[in-house]
């Protein structure tokens, strides 16, 4: 008859070790106990015996009577050896309990996972000696969290590009967003659909340079104080064209079929039509009027007034077009162009009202120390498509102002934290940019909830494109993507585990071992990871563990939760009865 027992992992104790170590403390502690207590009682006593040196001879001479008890000095020395004995194991199964507390079941798998030199690169030492070459002191890089396994700091560089998988309400926001806001060194912009990471860092980043706020939607309940012309952004055809695909990406709901031909015409035509507007010094808005009248060529002859003539033969054929055909390509471009019709959003774009100033990309990139926050709501009528545009704007004048710098880099790095990317941020060109912006200073965290939404933004190349040009991958934890979170277990590898059976027979017992290869955290492990805990992946680096440090547990907390409560939004409430 045979049976099996459960698999013994490598990392962990058996039982028969465990016993055999108790049985080791215990030996040890009673001998020397008796050893100090006969040497220190008989010293105390004055008794003169000569004592043996050996613990093991002391204990067997003490046995056979040749050594004496030392009497009651003997017995009060006993008494305090045994109290120092219980003393120690209370203090040593306190210490084991404030070891364990806190410990999840995975995190027994990060001793399997990177550290030490397997981790060169995001140590402190490494991104701090980086920083130094590229000529910035104030921080060593973009904090990611803290090893499990050794405890040690794990950052990014200033050239590193990040991506992060979070599920919802994980902690993304608190532990890597607004960490990574209040340590960056220069200027900082940063998209969301929620107020809390505005109301948690404009204060404190307000030291550092101007607070912009671009809240189109109210979300942060933010007074239009100061405006943005997307159409600043336009200065030839090539310009216009990404501004009308901000506008087609921002418009489309996720997984939404798009026509083969009329999405990419109405497109066309919204570029047409921003490009004239924006050579007439129109507002924006104007592009719509023109939109919905089908027959109106005074954007033709604009086009053809600056020299754009073939722009204006594409918008002329447009309009030249079959009733039918000609509508259609009219009414899309309406959809992806319906956010204008937002009275709400129209003082943020517009210089209506009283005289306000106007933000300007080039000169916030250049202040070097400036926070932009750009917040919408997903669904109808959103200003994704205007947030985009923004983010954009000073996107691409970073980068121009980088290629006018020594080294084609930025003199101090811009951080933009893309939180909620695939609802409020759906930049299309994004994957292409991962390639070279962090050699150009302009360091990017985009946060997606899951896989899925960076396809549905991306495509699946364009995903994994991302993902690929990102330095640094962190997975938060709490999503279900079977898919997704094979091909992180695989990544995360595996390790050798050894498995154990014993058989009876004809009253012999055997004992056989056998080594297996498993995975290191598995589908479940990676859907179930436990709040606090993140997988990181680094360029050049085996995966690793870490444990999320969220703004609370950071140095920067008093002046977060000051923040929080200057702007606590039932006291702006209150404050406008």
């Amino acid at each position: 008859m045979s049976a099996d027992h459960p698999r013994k992992d490598p990392s962990g104790l058996a039982t028969e070790t465990i016993l055999l170590w108790a049985a080791i403390i215990l030996v040890v502690s009673v001998v020397g106990s008796l050893y100090v207590t006969i040497h220190l009682g008989h010293r105390l006593a004055g008794t003169g015996i000569n004592v043996p040196s050996d613990p093991f001879s002391l204990v067997f001479e003490l046995a056979r009577g040749t050594v004496p008890w030392p009497g009651a000095w003997g017995w009060g020395v006993l008494t305090g050896a045994v109290f120092v004995i219980i003393a120690i194991g209370i203090l040593g199964g306190w210490l084991t309990h404030r070891i364990r507390y806190g410990k999840t079941r995975v995190d027994r798998a990060a001793g399997r996972l990177g550290r030490g030199r397997d981790i060169e690169g995001i140590r402190t030492k490494d991104v701090t000696a980086k920083a130094e070459r590229l000529g910035i002191t104030a921080s060593p890089g973009v904090l990611i969290g803290k090893s499990v396994s050794t405890g040690a700091m794990l950052y990014g560089s200033w050239e590193d590009m990040h991506i992060d998988i979070w599920g919802p309400r994980t902690g993304k926001t608190t532990s890597r967003a607004v960490p990574a806001i209040l340590d960056a060194p220069g200027a900082v912009v940063v998209t969301s659909n929620k107020r809390d990471v505005v109301d948690a860092t404009r204060d404190p980043r307000a030291d550092k340079g101007p607070v912009w706020v671009f809240d189109p939607q109210g979300i942060a309940l933010e007074e239009p104080t100061w405006w943005w012309n997307p159409l600043s952004y336009v200065t030839d055809e090539v310009r216009a064209a990404k501004l009308a695909e901000h506008f087609a990406a921002g418009s489309r709901e996720p997984g939404a079929r798009t026509d083969a031909y009329f999405d990419p015409a109405g497109q066309d035509l919204l570029a047409g039509l921003l490009l004239a507007a924006a050579l007439a010094n129109y507002p924006i808005t104007e592009t719509y009027t023109w939109l919905t009248r089908p027959g109106d060529e005074h954007p033709v002859d604009i086009l053809r007034q600056h020299g754009f003539d073939l722009t204006a033969d594409q918008v002329a054929g447009v309009i030249a077009a079959p009733d039918k055909q000609r509508g259609g390509v009219y009414g899309t471009a309406q959809q992806m162009a319906s956010c204008l019709t937002n009275r709400q959003i129209l003082p943020w774009i517009t210089p209506s009202g009283k005289p306000r100033p106007e933000f300007d990309p080039g000169e916030f990139v250049r202040e070097d120390g400036g926070t932009l926050y750009s917040l919408s709501k997903e669904g109808r009528g959103t200003a994704g498509p205007l947030v985009t545009a923004l983010t954009v704007a000073v996107a691409e004048a970073a980068e121009e102002l980088a290629t006018r710098s020594p080294g084609g880099r930025l003199p101090t790095p811009m951080l933009g934290v893309l939180d909620e990317a695939a609802n409020v941020c759906r930049w299309r060109d994004l994957p292409d940019q991962y390639s070279h912006y962090g050699s150009r200073g302009i360091i990017l965290m985009t946060i997606l909830q899951s896989w899925a939404q960076g396809i549905d933004v991306w495509g699946e190349s364009g995903m994994k494109k991302l993902w690929s040009a990102s330095n640094i991958k962190v997975y938060g934890g709490g999503v279900s993507d079977a898919g997704f979170l094979e091909d992180l277990s695989r990544l995360i590898g595996d390790y050798d585990r050894v498995s154990s059976s014993t058989s009876t027979s004809r009253g012999q017992r055997t004992i056989s071992h056998q080594l297996q290869r498993e995975r290191i955290l598995d589908i479940a492990d990676l859907a179930a990871l436990p709040r606090g805990r993140a997988i990181v992946l680094a360029s050049g680096a085996r995966p690793t563990m870490i444990t999320t440090i969220p703004w609370m547990s950071g140095p920067h907390a008093p002046a977060v939760r000051a923040s929080l409560a200057a702007h606590d939004p039932s006291r702006q409430q209150e404050t406008t009865k």
